[in-house]
């Protein structure tokens, strides 16, 4: 039986779309030799719109050389491992703005850690051609080994099936894993790599936490102007 979520797509069509764009996923390095601008792509959601947030910093100051952010209204619902159809527009919309060309995204999501080995990262990376990086804050298929007394820098494998799907990633001391996969055109051992060099004292990579931040600013700034509208029956 066909399942629609809107009124042109099916979920069936979404695992399809999912299979082929897995199949043209590059897991080998292809962005520059020397990194320079790396941007933090996230999500957030108010009501049935979603805000899409990067943070574009430069890797040896880390001064934040770029924000840009993108309002729209939600047109895919929340489905577990179909989130990436959900996220796609408010970000490709939020990084179309940027006049500076990031050399590497970092997304808060999985890559091919994912069943259908399309995850968010992989999704956004196929998508727009660029080298993409997964990091996300927790497991979705999988196992690990357990990682207690690990070091910042220390990584287990994720296994999937047989599969080296990912990384589970200690980016500092005592604190919980992040999980770190292909999105496209980087391998795991750079992706781990470029990880770690955007660790900033959190356990979140700094261009991913600061897109999340001004992501939150702006939920915030709409929930104001909502309540004022509540408040008063108009803006003020």
């Amino acid at each position: 039986m066909r399942t629609t979520t809107n009124l042109t797509f099916s979920i069936e069509e979404a695992r399809r779309l999912q299979t082929s764009l897995s199949k043209r996923v590059v897991k080998h390095d292809d962005l520059p030799r020397a990194v320079k601008y790396v941007a933090g792509v996230d999500v957030a959601y108010i009501g049935n719109l979603s805000i899409g947030a990067v943070a574009v910093l430069d890797l040896k100051s880390w001064k934040t050389v770029e924000i840009e952010t993108s309002l729209q209204r939600v047109h895919f619902p929340y489905i577990p491992t179909l989130l990436s159809f959900r996220e796609m527009q408010p970000a490709i919309s939020a990084i179309r703005k940027l006049r500076i060309k990031p050399d590497v995204f970092l997304i808060d999501g999985h890559g091919l850690a994912h069943p259908y080995r399309l995850g968010f990262a992989s999704h956004l990376g196929v998508m727009m051609d660029s080298p993409t990086i997964g990091v996300a804050k927790g497991l979705l298929c999988g196992e690990v080994k357990p990682m207690e007394g690990y070091r910042a820098g220390d990584w287990s494998p994720i296994i999937h099936n047989g599969e080296v799907i990912g990384a589970a990633l200690i980016t500092r001391a005592g604190a919980k894993p992040v999980y770190v996969s292909i999105g496209h055109r980087v391998s795991l051992e750079t992706a781990i790599r470029i990880v770690m060099d955007c660790v900033r004292g959190y356990r979140i990579p700094e261009p991913i936490r600061r897109a999340h931040i001004f992501a939150n600013r702006e939920r915030i700034k709409l929930i104001n102007e909502a309540k004022k509208v509540n408040l008063y029956g108009s803006q003020a």
